[in-house]
């Protein structure tokens, strides 16, 4: 989009009076509390979505490359935050043994298509949680710092024709455009430092939407060991790094989830608690649920379009829950009223090695929400506090934090083969509740029982690598670049028919050895 026609839609957006805004938010929000009154929010089954971001790269040389709007239309994948950003959303699909398998099958079709064509255009995508190796001729601070000034209005130069983005630099949105991190300080003009981290995010429909506040509980608890077996992001770009950094206290002090403090770093305003990027609270009701959400902190009044959508009915409430930011959220949406559904967004795992690793993912996330929910798990009552802090833990030490579980037992332990034993056997009850065999269970479960079971991570086969590299003499930047580079050449032989267990010798071999 020209920068002149960004600017005049930048413009646009300050016009819109906030009071007015939220006047028709709090409006909207009446009418899905009386929809959910009326059952039409209530579905026969659970169902389950997926959205997957991607970032690409040069073929030849990994550096990250921008993605040309055209060819973004050509492989049926939807614009990110930045021009080198991807994503692909699949359909709904009952949460059953079809279901699932049309969720793989699906990420799969379309990914392999789109890297046919991207092929062809010497690029590669790839599922990563965060980008290391800037565009060729550019450092990481300058592609993520470029903007211009078109009429007054800050456009940042890197950053696809999203509005609502531009418009943070332009507002009176207190936003905090900076990364804080150790070792790692950058300011900003833009919100363009968010473009770093890419995700997955299984959506988990609820059958019944005044179930919505239990299942939440849950996804707030499951939410760290989750988190712990997906890391993915130990490393910024080099050259983001202080001046002077000593590589060892970079692998000492990093977090093995970085993408969480990019999250929230760029997002929340600067000393302000809590920050609208946060562990959410618990639920008391589905009605708190459509409050909390309604009254959360504005950072951008929208300009809002109708038509004859069913969730058009509350469009300004469904615009004010796209900056409703938050690690676990619900939403309510539906383009039908038939189709019209409560659901829970899991956003704390970043985007995998593989395909088969991201709908691992999924099949737990599901698994364990079908299965705590029915059974009453007793970690429903582990206390906010703690499952935050769980949380956060698993964000800086992978799977060697302490995360304090209660499993089925009642039994309160931080011990890892208790916790995660606890949680396999309920994402595989909750998976054979809803048809699968137990074969096939497994076989969804198997990438991230080999990660629990050896310890094993995306963040800690990072830190090797770049420890090792290290240790033969190279210098930090060279270390990190090699890893990447590492990264992307497994990834190119594994994304679609492989697993991150093979990176490890832990493939389908040892697979049937165990089963």
């Amino acid at each position: 989009m020209p920068e002149s026609d960004l600017a005049a839609q930048v413009d646009d957006v300050r016009s819109v009076d906030p009071e007015t805004f939220q006047a028709r938010v709090e409006e909207d929000a009446e009418v899905i509390a009386a929809e959910i009154d009326e059952g039409t929010f209530d579905n026969p089954q659970a169902i389950i979505g997926f959205e997957y971001e991607f970032y690409a790269v040069d073929a030849e040389t990994a550096a990250l490359h921008r993605v040309p709007r055209r060819l973004l239309e050509l492989i049926g994948f939807e614009k990110e935050l930045g021009l080198h950003n991807a994503e692909m959303s699949t359909s709904p699909q009952p949460l059953n043994a079809h279901g699932l398998a049309s969720q793989e099958s699906e990420v799969k079709a379309r990914l392999s298509a789109a890297e046919d064509r991207t092929a062809a255009e010497g690029m590669r995508l790839v599922s990563d949680a965060m980008w290391t190796i800037p565009p060729a001729g550019e450092t990481a601070r300058e592609y993520l710092l470029d903007s211009v000034t078109d009429r007054g209005v800050r456009i940042a130069s890197n950053m696809s024709d999203s509005v609502r983005y531009h418009a943070m630099a332009n507002t009176d949105a207190d936003v905090g455009m900076c990364l804080d991190a150790p070792h790692v300080a950058l300011d900003a003009d833009t919100v363009m430092p968010e473009s770093l981290i890419t995700s997955i995010q299984p959506h988990y429909q609820v059958p019944h939407a005044r179930d919505l506040p239990t299942y939440f509980q849950y996804a707030l608890r499951i939410a760290a060991p989750l988190l712990a077996l997906g890391v993915n992001s130990p490393f910024f770009p080099p050259s983001l790094y202080d001046d002077g950094a000593d590589p060892a206290a970079i692998l000492d002090d990093g977090h093995d989830e970085h993408r969480v403090g990019v999250f929230e770093s760029v997002l929340n305003a600067r000393d302000d608690a809590p920050g609208k990027v946060r562990f959410p609270e618990d639920l008391e009701s589905v009605e708190q649920a459509i409050e909390r959400i309604a009254a959360d902190r504005t950072v951008v009044p929208m300009p809002v379009e109708s038509s004859d959508r069913f969730d058009d009915e509350f469009a300004h409430f469904r615009r004010k829950h796209g900056t409703y930011w938050r690690w676990v959220r619900p939403v309510f949406g539906g383009a039908t009223r038939s189709a019209a559904n409560a659901r829970i967004e899991f956003r704390p795992i970043a985007a995998q090695p593989t395909v088969r690793d991201s709908i691992a993912f999924q099949a737990a996330f599901a698994g364990l929400l079908e299965s705590t929910f029915r059974r009453e798990h007793p970690v429903r009552h582990l206390d906010w506090v703690v499952a935050k802090d769980n949380f956060y833990a698993a964000m800086e030490d992978g799977l060697d934090a302490d995360i304090y579980w209660i499993t089925n037992a009642g039994e309160e332990t931080t011990d890892r083969e208790t916790v995660f034993t606890d949680i396999f056997a309920h994402a595989k009850d909750g998976l054979q509740a809803r048809g699968l065999t137990d074969e096939q269970a497994a076989k969804y479960l198997w990438p991230l029982r080999q990660r629990a079971r050896h310890g094993v991570t995306p963040a800690s086969w990072k830190r090797a690598r770049v420890r090792e590299r290290l240790d033969d003499g190279e210098d930090f930047e060279s270390a990190v670049c090699g890893m990447q580079r590492e990264y992307i050449d497994r990834q190119s032989e594994t994304l679609i028919d492989g697993s991150f267990a093979d990176w490890v010798g832990r493939g389908d071999t040892a697979m049937e050895r165990e089963e």
